[in-house]
């Protein structure tokens, strides 16, 4: 048996460093518990061919959140972000294309291209989106009111809800209007372009296997805005060294601090004794204990196979049966001889910096979806292409560069009894094809290939149905209600057990903020009197 730890976390990606870092701060002795044979999770940088290395999962930042950024000391022990200089490029098959980002003035000149009327739209827009954003970051970094904890749960939602309370009936609308309707109703109530409306349809289809005809889809969209790069907010960009980069740097702060992060060492059971988690025991065998055991992997991986049945409330693993987790991800890093090269705007500029993006119109991502429920993806797949080689010498050799291809609307189950490992390659071959088709040449370019099916990231890196964002981003699984309301505040149905990763309160993306929120929530409920290890 393992020596007993204050607290033990379960997986080893960014939240459950971030978890570690405050834990540690405030005295406790901590051990990560990481399956693979690198710390990091799903934000690791890989080398995928040789000479060729990836941000193989995770590809960007913007939703670290700048307190995590801040109390770590990141930027000091060399985390850097080089901001794109426009945020995305969106090839049209008309032979148009629309640049978006790089400032209000650029993106309404762009927007004007296809609607005069757009533009003008354009900065009410922004401000409506901004207005909503600001009420979300305000929230980031707090425990949801917890269901179920009387005057506490009064006091937290009362607090959490007065920002709402002071808003202009004109943005209560707005809010409504972003967490319940579909991306199609919200964008066809501001703008009448498809290209434009595309743009930002685009953020509400990354990780939602779903229409844009979804009700609640809109929220998507606005979860994809709220974060920020060196200061500004709204801004994406490249991490140096990958996102393995951000893991490496919070690996080599929390063990500086005393936390142990054991690797190879995958957790089959989290052990019980009468109505408290006490340790875990790991595949090897080897059983370790701890005051608090805190899992960063998602909720379904958590309490359906990590959990005996008899060891949770009935009505909380029916709710977590019911949890749904598929965001539709088909994920590419492809070895390229030579940089694409697209039709509509040849040869190199800012373009190939940004976000590529191929999904020129809502029709376009609706049908993905339709093919996706039908025949388990579609023939032309929604894709954004990352080429961060451009601005990252490390990551290619001189000459070669190395692309990253985000695709959605790929099932999590293929229909037919059908395996991914069986399909994988015939659905990246489409992949690559989809993109040909605005950059020819693009498919002989490449290298080498590396193919995650929603089947691949579930078995790599422990994202059930291949769910970047541990559990559908919709509005029964937010905030008090994520992952079961009752169990909104980090905390688990059996005392000592804590949830801190994406499948909590704020959701999916890089941004450490449920990391934060359970190390909060754990130190509260030590200084109330838990029964923690090694406490001198």
């Amino acid at each position: 048996m393992g020596k007993a730890r204050d607290a033990i976390i379960i997986g080893g990606g960014h939240n459950g460093l971030a978890c570690a870092f405050y834990l540690a701060r405030a005295g406790y002795k901590v051990r990560i518990l990481e399956r693979r044979p690198i710390v990091g999770g799903a934000a690791v940088t890989e080398e995928f061919h040789p000479g060729f290395r990836n941000s193989v999962a995770s590809y960007t930042v913007s939703l670290l959140h700048p307190k995590v950024i801040a109390d770590m000391r990141l930027a000091h022990h060399g985390y850097r972000v080089i901001e794109r200089p426009i945020a995305n490029f969106l090839p049209q098959p008309d032979g148009r294309y629309l640049k978006f980002g790089g400032g209000m003035e650029r993106t309404q000149a762009e927007f004007a291209k296809f609607s005069a009327k757009d533009a003008a739209a354009l900065p009410a827009y922004q401000d409506a989106l901004e207005v909503v954003a600001d009420l979300l970051r305000d929230m980031l970094l707090k425990a949801p009111p917890n269901v179920g904890d009387g005057l506490s749960m009064v006091t937290a939602a009362l607090s959490q809800g007065r920002r709402v309370g002071s808003l202009s009936l004109e943005q209560k609308r707005d809010v409504m209007d972003l967490f319940l309707k579909s991306a199609r109703a919200f964008l066809d109530g501001w703008f009448e372009s498809e290209a434009v409306k595309a743009a930002f349809a685009f953020d509400a289809m990354v990780g939602n296997y779903a229409s844009p005809d979804t009700p609640g889809s809109a929220y998507v969209l606005l979860h994809h805005v709220f974060g920020q790069v060196n200061g500004k907010k709204g801004a994406w960009g490249h991490c140096v060294g990958g996102m393995g980069a951000i893991t490496q740097i919070m690996a080599r702060i929390v063990e500086a601090m005393g936390v142990e992060i054991s690797l190879d060492a995958p957790v089959a059971r989290v052990l019980v004794d009468g109505d408290r988690a006490v340790g875990v025991r790991l595949e090897s065998g080897e059983e370790v204990m701890g005051g608090a055991v805190i899992a960063n992997v998602g909720p379904k991986l958590l309490y359906e196979r990590m959990m005996t049945p008899g060891d949770l409330p009935p009505d909380f693993l029916k709710r977590i049966r019911g949890f749904r987790a598929a965001s539709g991800s088909f994920r590419m890093n492809v070895a390229l001889s030579a940089l694409p090269d697209f039709s509509c705007l040849p040869g190199t500029g800012e373009h190939l910096e940004a976000g590529i993006i191929i999904a020129p119109t809502m029709d376009y991502m609706d049908q993905a979806f339709i093919d996706a429920k039908a025949r388990g993806w579609s023939r032309a797949p929604i894709v954004e292409m990352l080429i961060p080689s451009i601005v990252d010498d490390s990551l290619a050799p001189p000459g070669a560069h190395v692309a990253s291809l985000f695709c959605q609307q790929f099932a999590p189950e293929l229909p037919d009894g059908r395996s991914w490992d069986d399909a994988r390659e015939a659905a990246a071959d489409d992949v690559i094809a989809t993109v040909d088709a605005y950059a020819p040449g693009f498919a002989q370019s490449v290298i080498a290939r590396d193919i995650l099916s929603p089947l691949d990231l579930e078995r790599t890196f422990g994202m059930t149905g291949g769910d970047i964002m541990h559990g559908a981003m919709t509005l029964d699984q937010l905030w008090a209600a994520r992952p079961v309301l009752g169990h909104g505040a980090y905390r688990g149905p059996v005392k000592g057990l804590y949830m801190c990763g994406a499948g909590t309160h704020p959701g999916g993306g890089v941004s450490g903020a449920p990391g934060h929120n359970a190390a909060r929530v754990v130190l509260k409920d030590g200084a109330m009197g838990g029964r923690l290890f090694g406490r001198g």
